[in-house]
């Protein structure tokens, strides 16, 4: 089967994450036909301008539509593109020149009708933004599962950076109306129906995430509120290790309160961990300030999805 690519961005509010998206298309290695659909969702700070100014230069259409979320624009994306296989990027995105190459040899050495990417930080990413990537993709915090295929057995592509044929899309009727975990709910339905999924380890994005630490506690906390649902909904699913951060966050309340009755060792055992979380980015980032930040990511991170988890536990 010869592929067809087509490109769902779906957007809100961010003409500017448009902008450096499109641009970053522009300078594909690529040398077939690619489709690019931006489906704005009831914006009021529109794309359109900036769909236009790239119109020369890539295959553009660009869609307007009310707002009614991510999961719906992308279906709504995918029911207007031309191509056989969609794939999908958060507005946020910076895509490497080889990436769709990247996808094509992966696809053509193994063919798969969804797949998902890794994320990386960018030089011109914030030193906040980089230290919420490497919370987000490192071992020592997540079990490397969004960033290496040697962590991973069947992968469970994320939305920022999926790929699903039409076939699977019409079949599943893509994503569901879940406003959280909803890429997650679409890999279980596409595993129920037989697709395969597969992780192309070089076809990662630059994902810029959230830019302050509030804003990033609010996404984890709504990560981890969302898993219990989707254990509840696919109970096969359900891992121990999605209560790691719960436990985590636990256990350092614990060590907390032992610390201020005179016992260290657990302490301990956290200012260890902490410190390997330094060293450790450090030596990926090269650059200190990243590095101590990291630590704060970390715990964000944590707090973040385990009182979700917890939240979600509760009001499942």
């Amino acid at each position: 089967m010869e592929l067809q690519f087509s490109i769902i961005i779906p957007v809100y509010n961010r003409p500017q994450e448009i902008e450096e998206l499109l641009h970053s298309l522009t300078k594909q290695t690529y040398t077939n036909n690619f489709e690019v659909v931006i489906i704005e969702d009831g914006s009021e700070l529109k794309s359109d301008k900036i769909a236009s100014k790239y119109s020369k230069e890539l295959n553009v259409n660009y869609f307007f539509k009310e707002n009614s979320g991510a999961g719906a624009s992308r279906n709504y994306g995918m029911q207007k593109a031309t191509g056989n296989y969609f794939i999908i990027f958060d507005s946020d995105c910076i895509i490497p020149p080889n990436y769709l190459i990247e996808v094509k040899n992966a696809l053509r050495l193994k063919y798969t009708d969804a797949f998902g990417g890794a994320d990386a930080a960018h030089e011109s990413f914030t030193v906040i933004q980089k230290a919420i990537n490497y919370s987000m993709t490192s071992f020592l915090t997540t079990g490397g599962i969004r960033g290496s295929k040697k962590a991973v057995d069947k992968f469970q592509p994320r939305s920022f950076n999926l790929g699903i044929s039409k076939k699977a899309f019409e079949i599943t009727n893509g994503f569901s109306d879940m406003k959280i975990g909803e890429d997650i709910d679409l890999t279980f339905r596409l595993w129920e129906h037989k697709f395969e999924t597969q992780f192309i380890e070089n076809a990662f994005v630059y994902h810029k995430r959230r830019a302050t630490f509030q804003q990033f506690y609010h996404q984890t906390f709504a990560f981890g509120k969302g898993r219990p649902f989707l254990n509840k909904k696919y109970p096969k699913t359900a891992k121990i290790t999605y209560w790691f951060p719960s436990l985590f966050v636990l256990g350092l309340v614990i060590s907390l309160v032992a610390l201020s009755l005179g016992f260290t060792l657990f302490m301990y055992a956290y200012g260890i961990y902490f410190l390997l979380i330094f060293i450790d980015s450090f030596i990926k980032n090269k650059n200190i300030a990243v590095a101590f930040t990291t630590i704060f990511t970390t715990l964000t991170q944590f707090f973040g999805y385990g009182l979700g988890f917890l939240k979600g536990i509760f009001t499942t």
